[in-house]
């Protein structure tokens, strides 16, 4: 390769020629539309991490109507950012997704309720309606009233779950008397939205060790046998780690390459980096948080069966 690249260069070609030319490929999925949730991904391509592991990386943001599942099924995706319940959903269904990086080494879903409101513990959930957002996000709430032995059937014995729009809504509207928000992002906007922090009551997913593993990074069995492509994946993700480290030191900067990136007000993107960057780790699958995940959406019957090779270390091995 070098001497073809020296040859290249010998024959009046440029170095960006040359370069654009030898660059692998890689398309990455969002599971969201671009905000600092996905910052790490936007800083290495923008401080060129991507470029120094010779990858030319696209990123397609998501919306409500788009599941990376679906996407990378389909050839639409190398690599997808979802949370696990969901990857493992999809392939109890024949989806063969593999987690090869976890950046979120914690989760920020919480849930939210007036601190004036009938609801002070979960037991309290009994006879409320509480709204969830679905495309996957529903996974840990259902799983968490299995463990509360409470129905999503409604009814004075069970919840009624009330299909949650991607906004604070339905709590501000009186429509729901618990909403799910995530640390980074909704929590705030309840306080945009005229709440004070003592006026609300919220439910941790984490602390109270109800977490499944949020983002993560998945790619497909099959193309994880072929040398190059993991060798391309092992590149893609020492990059986006390198990225992730660089937004979490850097949250401000981060947070305004997000906002090039399409992200919406840079003063909520900013609030949601310094949140975001407590979450993340040093990108390598935890076991016992996959076990926990894995036990949860299988007592819960999200999955008919125990996963097997649901997740590798091999990439991160050599990345990291």
């Amino acid at each position: 390769m070098k001497k073809l690249i020296v040859s290249m260069l010998a024959g009046g070609f440029s170095l960006a020629a040359v370069h654009a030319w030898a660059a692998d490929a890689v398309t990455l999925q969002l599971k969201w539309v671009p905000q600092a949730q996905f910052a790490g991904y936007f800083v290495a391509k923008d401080k060129g991490f991507y470029d120094e592991e010779n990858l030319d990386v696209t990123i397609k943001p998501g919306g409500p109507d788009i599941a990376p599942e679906q996407v990378i099924a389909g050839g639409g995706a190398d690599v997808i950012v979802t949370w696990m319940a969901a990857g493992l959903a999809a392939r109890d269904k024949g989806v063969p997704l593999v987690n090869i990086a976890q950046p979120f080494a914690r989760g920020g879903l919480q849930i939210a309720c007036p601190a004036d409101g009938p609801i002070k513990t979960p037991q309290d959930f009994k006879g409320h309606t509480i709204g969830v957002w679905f495309f996957g996000n529903e996974y840990p709430f259902f799983a968490f009233l299995n463990k509360l032995g409470l129905s999503a059937e409604g009814g004075p014995d069970g919840v009624t779950v009330l299909k949650q729009s991607f906004d604070v809504q339905p709590l501000v509207q009186k429509q729901a008397d618990c909403i799910h928000v995530m640390t980074y992002n909704e929590y705030g906007q309840l306080l945009d939205a005229g709440f004070k922090p003592e006026d609300l009551t919220v439910f941790n997913y984490s602390e109270m060790g109800e977490d499944m593993l949020e983002d993560g990074l998945y790619a497909l069995e099959d193309n994880l046998k072929d040398p190059a492509f993991q060798d391309k994946m092992v590149r893609f993700v020492r990059a986006s780690m390198k990225g992730w480290q660089y937004a979490v030191e850097n949250p401000d900067e981060a947070a305004e390459i997000v906002v090039d990136n399409g992200g919406d007000g840079e003063e909520h993107q900013k609030y949601m980096m310094g949140e975001i960057a407590k979450l993340i780790g040093d990108g390598k699958l935890d076991e016992a948080a996959y076990n926990r995940t894995a036990k949860m959406v299988l007592d819960q019957k999200i999955i008919s069966k125990e996963p097997a090779n649901a997740w590798t270390h091999d990439i991160t091995d050599k990345a990291l």
